[in-house]
């Protein structure tokens, strides 16, 4: 076999750290900063009324921070939302900078990044959950171990509900639909909260339940998706968002995700059969990043379900 001349393996390494440039390039400047994925799903989850129809748009992880996701791109992201038609927009956490503090040249203040959320025109409203960032970022609130969080007020100020260890029944044409708020699964795991407080979060999930007074059916808003074993049959579908599905996906398969069931609860529709049938579960590739101003293979995404 006839070795490779001296040229063709200095050609073979600069293709090769050129097409690492290139892939670097992209996942840093084109996909977090530029690109939008619109995520459609269409499907009737089990406990569902016979007849409702509902169109929800999902947003989650937006992490909000500048240049990644200023105040004029999430409102941009927002009118995207809009122009599917929502019938409700759920909002599931983690609005603040987080771990993009040291990657960003300045942050967005709550009311700014509160104010282009709330620019959502759904029918039925807009909603929300608080995520473990929102938490993090808030001393205060974490040295209380409780109460009101910065983002969690700069959302109320802002006309948009949040639900933590809530359920509010939401009226349609066709029915009517709970939509339960589950408090952060994470709020404390940081820095040794923890073990201040003697409990890694705030979410309740049997108490969120308890709130729900028919049998309509619940649509269960948890911004980690590892509570998903825990959820009994009652709920029709448990939406979450926190992976960031991974932020680096390739044929299927995430490296890294932020769970402790690695990636069967990273990205997408999620459907386990159980006793008493199968359950749903979707997880959002959310908006911004974490850790890293990186993504590749999970643009930033718009979930938008049709349901029934």
């Amino acid at each position: 076999m006839r070795l490779p001349t001296r040229r063709q393996v200095l050609r073979t390494l600069g293709l090769g750290a050129m097409a690492s440039a290139t892939l670097g390039t992209y996942a840093v400047a084109v996909e977090p900063l530029v690109r939008l994925r619109v995520t459609r799903y269409a499907f009737t989850p089990p406990a569902w009324t016979p007849g409702l129809r509902l169109r929800v748009a999902v947003l989650a992880d937006v992490h909000a921070c500048n240049p990644w996701m200023s105040a004029a791109r999430i409102a941009r992201i927002v009118a995207t939302a809009n122009a599917a038609e929502p019938d409700v927009t759920l909002l599931l956490g983690d609005y603040v900078v987080g771990g993009m503090r040291r990657f960003s040249t300045s942050l967005v203040a709550s009311p700014d990044w509160a104010r282009a959320l709330a620019g959502s025109s759904a029918r039925l409203g807009t909603y929300a959950v608080l995520g473990n960032h929102d938490w993090w970022e808030d001393p205060a609130a974490m040295r209380r171990g409780g109460g009101s969080t910065v983002a969690g007020r700069a959302l109320e100020d802002a006309g948009i509900p949040v639900l933590e260890n809530d359920a509010l029944r939401v009226e349609t044409a066709d029915g009517a639909v709970w939509l339960a708020g589950l408090g952060d699964q994470l709020a404390f795991a940081h820095d040794g909260f923890e073990h201040r407080h003697g409990r890694f979060g705030v979410a309740d999930l049997p108490a969120t339940l308890a709130r729900v007074t028919d049998d309509a059916p619940i649509l269960l808003m948890a911004h980690e998706p590892d509570i998903f074993p825990d959820v009994p049959p009652r709920v029709s579908l448990t939406l979450s968002g926190h992976t960031h599905g991974g932020q680096v996906r390739v044929f299927g398969h995430s490296p890294m995700v932020p769970s402790r069931f690695g990636n069967r609860y990273a990205y997408g529709h999620v459907v386990e059969e159980r006793e008493a049938g199968p359950s749903h579960l979707i997880v959002s590739g959310g908006l911004g990043c974490s850790i890293a101003p990186l993504r590749f293979g999970v643009p930033p995404e718009i979930a938008v379900l049709d349901l029934g």
